[in-house]
């Protein structure tokens, strides 16, 4: 039996929260997806905040990720322990609130879910997330359990990162999806160990804006003028992220289309 998994990039903004909650559920039913992730690491402009979250679930996503903006508002800090539906990045220090991994319910049965962030053009202070990976999936709480789709969101800045990610997991998981860049990538993929990939999802929020920011502040920036906090822009919104396609029975990927819902 193959069923469909959804994946949205990373939510900017209210702008991004209210386009999931107005269309999230119709493109699930669109797309006849039996689970759903969304990366939520940018609704709050940098982090998410708890009301936001819980929108985002209310919209329709089962499990959240996040990424290098996870520790921005403190209030999630206590979410983060209560809530096992969503994830920080698993190779952050273990001391932090959360977790990085989980196994969740499905229709189809139980999916594990892994959150990672890169380190090159990131934070370096974070674990090797090759070495975290490799623990989570021999890790006994994960051996001992009869789990044939693995899912991973690797929050990473450098696309040769990214490839290294997919070949090192390569026939080990279903799917590899990047996040973070806000960009969208045409390189969905499905490996010759049956593992799906693209390397960034894109961004759900404001179509005219920079990676979800309002213009102005970012271009500021890049013309060498004193920085100033962004702001998530409004208007017109997008939402984009892939759908992946996998045999429930044998975990592997059978194809991956990218989305683009405006």
């Amino acid at each position: 039996m193959n069923v469909n998994i959804l994946a949205i990039g990373d939510v900017a903004g209210e702008t991004g929260v209210g386009i999931l909650s107005d269309k999230l559920r119709g493109v699930k039913k669109y797309y006849d997806a039996a689970f759903t992730v969304v990366n939520g690491e940018n609704a709050a402009g940098l982090g998410v905040t708890k009301d936001q979250a819980r929108a985002i679930f209310d919209a329709g996503a089962d499990v959240i990720t996040l990424g290098n903006h996870t520790w921005r508002r403190r209030e999630i800090f206590t979410f983060l322990d209560d809530n096992p539906n969503i994830l920080r990045p698993a190779n952050f220090a273990p001391q932090t609130p959360g977790r990085g991994w989980g196994i969740f319910e499905a229709p189809f049965g139980r999916v594990c879910v892994i959150n990672l962030i890169g380190r090159n053009g990131m934070d370096e202070n974070n674990d090797n997330p090759f070495f975290e990976v490799d623990r989570i999936l021999k890790s006994e709480a994960l051996q001992g359990e009869d789990i044939k789709i693995t899912l991973v969101d690797f929050h990473a800045e450098m696309t040769s990162e990214k490839y290294a990610f997919i070949y090192h997991l390569d026939g080990r998981v279903s799917a590899v999806w990047g996040t973070h860049t806000h960009v969208q990538t045409s390189d969905c993929h499905v490996f010759k160990g049956g593992t799906g990939y693209i390397t960034d999802l894109g961004m759900t929020g404001a179509q005219e804006s920079i990676i979800g920011m309002k213009p102005d502040r970012p271009l500021s920036r890049f013309l060498g003028n004193p920085p100033e906090r962004f702001e998530p822009a409004t208007g017109p919104a997008k939402i984009e992220g892939a759908v992946f396609e996998i045999d429930a029975d044998s975990g592997k990927c059978r194809s991956v289309e990218a989305i683009r819902i405006i």
